[in-house]
Order: structure tokens, then sequence, then C-alpha cells
């Protein structure tokens, strides 16, 4: 059973709406027609973006039920005939322009319109197919065509230029996995803005691996011995949904969406007695970095920025089609803008239900002969994105105990180049005949705009640490955390540490609990790992978030994304590096948590020819933050 809220009617009038709820298809298409309308764009003004403009922390915390407010779009666009992208705040409530700024010198995301006719002018490009010919291939319309971030690998002669470059996979037939013919060596250059073939190189040819990957049900019979498993809630489900609000066993938050980020998870907070105490004010998934590690030429320029030079909302998928998520569901629709600025939607992009996750806590009183034990059961809210080969799954999960947690989990097919006949690499593995997946990694920056029992918080690392033997320590077991508050924005740029149980720890100093502790919320890393590409590479400049596991910053409302506003193309050095380096205080203040989440992928062949779910992820627990144990009032 699946129930369906779809939150994009557009009958639904201001008051009904909260500040925070996502555009509805008709607020943008309204959006586009009155930039449209100003006059300060031309015709061929092409739409990257059109989201909500959120409101300021201040004007959300003083919303109540039935209020008018304003209500604003954020729109990114370009104007590809001058090479030009714009800025622009729609006011939906005046019908006006508030502002419009052309932001000079970077380039724009890639949009799908886009992606969709490079593959069409490179399958048409005559040198293209020349290239596609020499390799024994003569039909172009059974070659995948990828456009790739061209990142910093552009010419001298290509200054100026909105580029993408090509990888291409052939198709043996109509049903076949292309990922395991890569077509090695031809590569086209495309101008987005002109939209026209720059170039085509050709590095040689590679005869295509022989196998099909074929992965699905067709390869092998289905085994057997599995009976059916039912997840069923008769009485129902235990959440409630109003409009885009989420309440939960004391959680509450709402849900927003936009096509850079995705899922958005905005004002999470716990409802403690009668109070409703703020935990973050916002939390997404701000950026996604895949460095390949493979030198070989062109191979070495595969390294994808997939919400910078993208965005993860576009690539979102549509989940009624697959057992996405299992239980009783609801889904919520979300409405996202096409390159001209209409509206389109993807269906079921969000799942949220109710999971077991086992026993919550227990305890045998074996005096009294009696036995206390609760059943854990979870929240969970995701959405699953496809960036061309593999697939991200991202997990939010609620917890009863008042503990937060974020899981991804990444499957998909490996990136793969050919090999020639008899040919080995020191930078991949092998997953079938002259099929190489390349070594590579991925990195996840998780933005999580702090808010522990109000904005004023402080951070503090954690990590444990033996005490010396002698008079204070005479049998050499003692062990204690040492906390060290960091202070400044250079002190707060940390590496995990596991063997001392390094985690940070977000404070409320202004706040106490009965114990006369200042609340907080800790992070706890799981898994994790540092890139290893050079510090001088261009993946390390263009994304140096990467380089530190945290980094905190003051708030400011400007400063959205790691790698900065626009790192298709961008050079390096934006993003938390160039913020950074005044070294803003960020003790007392409001706050912005940047937590860093790495993958390290040297793929096997049971990663081919589809690949098991590879986890990472972190958890936030309540740490001083209640007097006692909040779970206790679980029923049994």
């Amino acid at each position: 059973m699946a129930p369906h809220r779809d939150e994009a009617d557009p009958a639904r009038t201001n008051a009904e709406r909260h500040p925070l709820d996502p555009l509805s298809g008709e607020e943008i298409r309204q959006a586009a027609g009155i930039l449209r309308r100003d006059g300060r764009t031309g015709a061929a003004l092409r739409f990257v973006s059109v989201s909500l403009h959120e409101p300021p922390k201040s004007a959300i915390a003083s919303v109540r039920p039935g209020q008018v407010f304003a209500r604003e779009a954020f729109i990114v666009a370009l104007e590809p005939g001058e090479h030009v992208t714009y800025e622009a705040v729609v006011s939906l409530t005046a019908g006006s322009v508030v502002s419009l700024r052309p932001v000079p010198g970077v380039r724009a995301p890639v949009t799908l319109g886009e992606y969709a006719e490079c593959e069409r002018l490179v399958r048409a490009d005559q040198d293209f197919r020349d290239g596609l010919k020499r390799r024994g291939i003569n039909d172009p319309d059974q070659v995948l065509v990828e456009a790739w971030g061209i990142g910093s690998f552009t010419m001298e002669e290509d200054a100026g230029r909105r580029l993408v470059w090509a990888l291409c996979f052939y198709r043996g037939s109509p049903r076949d996995n292309p990922y395991a013919k890569p077509i090695h060596g031809l590569h086209a250059v495309v101008d987005l803005d002109d939209m026209t073939v720059v170039r085509v190189d050709d590095a040689g040819v590679v005869p295509l691996p022989p196998g099909t990957g074929d992965y699905t049900t067709a390869r092998t019979a289905p085994r057997g011995g599995l009976k059916p498993l039912e997840i069923r809630q008769p009485a129902g489900v235990s959440f409630q949904v109003d409009g885009w609000e989420v309440r939960w066993q004391n959680w509450r938050f709402r849900l927003g969406f936009n096509a850079r980020e995705g899922l958005v998870l905005h004002t999470i907070g716990y409802e403690d007695g009668r109070r409703l105490r703020p935990v973050i004010h916002r939390a997404s998934v701000a950026e996604l970095v895949v460095p390949y590690g493979d030198p070989r030429p062109f191979q070495g320029w595969r390294n994808a920025f997939d919400i910078g030079e993208y965005g993860i909302g576009i690539l979102t998928n549509s989940l009624e089609r697959g057992c996405d998520c299992l239980g009783e569901i609801t889904y919520f629709d979300v409405e996202l803008a096409d390159d001209q600025g209409e509206p389109y939607p993807i269906r079921n992009a969000i799942c949220l239900h109710e999971e077991d996750h086992g026993i919550l806590w227990k305890h045998v009183d074996a005096g009294l002969g009696e036995t206390e034990v609760r059943r854990s059961r979870r929240l969970v809210v995701s959405f699953i994105i496809t960036a061309g080969n593999y697939e991200y799954a991202i997990y939010w999960y609620f917890y009863q105990d008042a503990s937060i947690e974020l899981e991804i989990k990444l499957t998909g097919i490996v990136l793969t180049s050919a090999l020639a006949p008899g040919v080995a690499s020191g930078y991949g593995t092998v997953v079938a005949p002259q099929t190489l997946a390349a070594y590579h990694q991925h990195f996840f920056s998780v933005r999580l705009d702090m808010a522990v029992d109000g904005n004023s918080n402080s951070v503090y690392e954690v990590q444990t640490e033996p005490v010396p033997v002698g008079p204070e320590n005479p049998y050499g077991n003692a062990f204690r955390p040492r906390r060290t508050l960091l202070r400044t924005e250079s002190q707060a740029q940390r590496l995990i540490d596991p063997l001392t149980a390094r985690h940070w720890l977000v404070v409320n100093p202004g706040v106490a609990n009965a114990l006369g502790q200042p609340v907080g919320y800790r992070l706890v890393p799981h898994g994790n790992v540092l890139p290893f590409a050079h510090e001088e590479s261009s993946v390390i400049r263009r994304g140096a978030f990467m380089t530190r596991h945290l980094w905190v910053t003051p708030f400011a409302a400007g400063e959205r994304f790691p790698a900065g506003e626009y790192p298709n193309q961008h050079p390096g050095g934006a993003g938390l590096p160039e913020w950074t380096k005044a070294d803003r205080p960020i003790e007392n203040t409001d706050i912005v948590l940047w937590y860093t989440l790495g993958s390290h992928h040297i793929p096997r062949p049971e990663d081919w020819p589809v690949m098991p779910v590879e986890r990472i992820g972190f958890t936030l627990q309540p740490f001083g933050f209640f007097d006692v144990n909040p779970s206790l009032d679980v029923p049994g």
C-alpha cells in the first residue's frame, strides 16, 4: 500500500502554504513568465533551475498558521548567445522581479535538455561517425553518449566557452548493458551554449570488450527458496503528514526539494514535553565528487561533480518503478523546471516510511526475574538518484532515542574502460575480459545548519586519551575524553581519528540540562577515507573540501555549496577554502557543520555487472540534550 501526497496543487492558497514549501508547478511557470516579461533578458533565455528562494531564519521562526507571507523564487538562467549566466529573485506575491544580476566568469550547470541535445549532436557529427566506423560500429544510434563536465581540462583557445566532453559506450543489442562495451579513445568536445561539436579526439582504436554485461533476470534463472516476507501495519502508519511537515515520535520537521540538492530537511526539532526544541535548521547533501585514479590519456579527465555540474534533484528517480521502499509508504511528488521554464513532475520522488530496527534497549533483572525490552523503530526519509552509471540512495533515519543518522547506499554499474587484448593496468580491476573498472572514490559534503536549542552554538572536538601511570592512575587502567573547543574556522578543519574515538560535540553554552551540563548533540563518524589525488591535482583544487572531514563556518546566507556556487569549469579554490581564509570566530554563534563522507572503491569482480550496495554515513546523537534516556516511554 502506498499513500500518495501530491502537494503541487495550484489551488493551495498562500495562507495554506508554509514559507519553506517547495514551489508548485504553477509557481514555477509563473516565476519563469515573470522573468521573461521583465524585458531585461532575451527570448533565447535558457532556464537552469527555478526553486524556492528560502526566507531568512528570522522570518521562518515568526511564521504563524494562516499567516500571509511573501513567496519568492530563485532562478538560475543563461543567455547562451551572450555566454552570460543570470541569477534572479522573483516575487510570486507581487508578480515582479526583485533582483536580476549577471554572474560574470562562471559556467552554469548542465541541464537535462542540454545533456540530451549533446548526445544527438555527437551522434550526428561526421568525424565522430568516422571514428565509430574505424571501430566497426555503423549505427551511431547504438552508442550511448554521456556529457561529462570537462573541469579545467580545456585548451587555451576554449577560453570563455561552456564545454562538456563525451564518454561513449556501445549497445550491441537494444537491451545490452552499454558499460560492458566502453568505446576507447573516441571523445567529442561540445559547446553547450552554441550547441556545436568543437572537435573530436581519437586516441586510437582498441577493440570493444566481448561481453554483454547483462545483469537482468534473463542472465540466470532466479534462485529458489525465498518465502514471502510481508510488512504490514494494519492500524496504519505512526507518522502524520500535513502538507510538507512530518511528525513522528516527538520529531517534527519539514521536507523540501530543489534541482541542485534534491531532498532538503528543514526545521528539525524534538518535542520534549510541551517544548519543541530545535536541533538542525537545515540539512542537505551539498556536493558529490567522484575522483577517478586512472592516469591514462583522457581517463585522467574523469572527475564528476554531480551536484555542482548537474544537480542531483534533476537526477532523482521516480520510486514507483521498483522495490525501493518496503512497507506502508507515503510518497511525495516534486516539480522542477525544464530548460524553457516549464514545470515537469517527478512522481514519488521522496519516500517516507517506518522500519523495525531491532532492539532499542533491554535489561534482565535476574533478582526480580523480570525483563524489560523495547523494540526500536525508525522513520525513513529517502530519495534515489541515477548519475549515469551510478545510483546513490540517500536515507535520513530518525530514531526514538532522538538520534539522527544519514546513510548513503552506493550501487549501480562501475565505470569501465576498454583494454586491448593481453594488456594489463595497475589502476583498476579487470571485472570482465578486456574490461577495466578504475580505482575511484566518492566524496559527499553534508551541510548541517545547526540549531541545538537555539542558534548560539559551539563545537568541541572530543577524543579519548590514556592517563599516564602514576599517583592518579596507579593501576594503569584509566582513560578519559579530552574536549577541545574549536574557536575559529582554521581550528575547525579536522580529520577523523577512529583510534582515539574522535567525534565532535555541538553544544549550546547558554542552555543547561538538569545536571548543569550544556545541552548538545554529537556527530559520530562511521567509516571514512581521504582522497589520494595530489593536492595540486585539478580535482583537489576544485573540490578542496574533500581534504578535511569536518569544517565549521559561521552561518552566512550566501555560503551554500562547499566547492562554490558554480564549480562547472572552475579552476578551483572556491567555497570552503575561500570562505575560511578569514578565519572567522565560530564560538557561541550561529554555525554550520560541513561533514565530508568518503567511499573508497577498489572494484571487485563481484561488483560486475551490477554492484551490490556499499554504505557510508554518520550519526547525530543527543549528548546532554536530555536529562535521561528519552526513549523510556516507548511502549513494550
